[in-house]
């Protein structure tokens, strides 16, 4: 298996008990963190993690003004989805930073978490 999928494979099952990722948002003007793509040209991504605590470890520098947010897996499907949709973005699974990262098509990543939602 590559390292991509267990990436992903290790988000969605510490997502599924909780239902919950977290994103960084601007304590101010409640912005949200997303960036050029590392790895894709022309492209934003939008940083997620599994849990506030991996979040919090990118509240530095550049975001040290930005706090850990939870976004429910029922908002994320009603409200986000459409939006990141538009705008093109893509998804950044446990964010570690340019060099260590999983960049993901926001298709692929929401039919993965529909496929956890609501199983406890």
């Amino acid at each position: 298996m590559s390292d991509s999928n267990n990436i992903l494979k290790t988000f969605l099952a510490e997502t599924k008990p909780t239902q919950v990722i977290w994103a960084l948002q601007d304590k101010a003007s409640e912005d949200w963190v997303v960036l050029d793509s590392p790895s894709f040209e022309n492209s934003e991504v939008m940083p997620l993690w599994s849990s506030s605590q991996l979040a919090q470890q990118h509240c530095i520098e550049e975001w040290s003004e930005y706090v850990p947010c939870e976004i429910s897996l029922a908002d994320w499907f009603e409200f986000w989805v459409e939006d990141l949709n538009e705008d093109g973005v893509i998804v950044g699974i446990n964010w570690q930073g340019d060099d260590e990262c999983l960049e993901i098509e926001l298709s692929e990543f929401t039919q993965s978490l529909a496929a956890i939602e609501w199983l406890k």
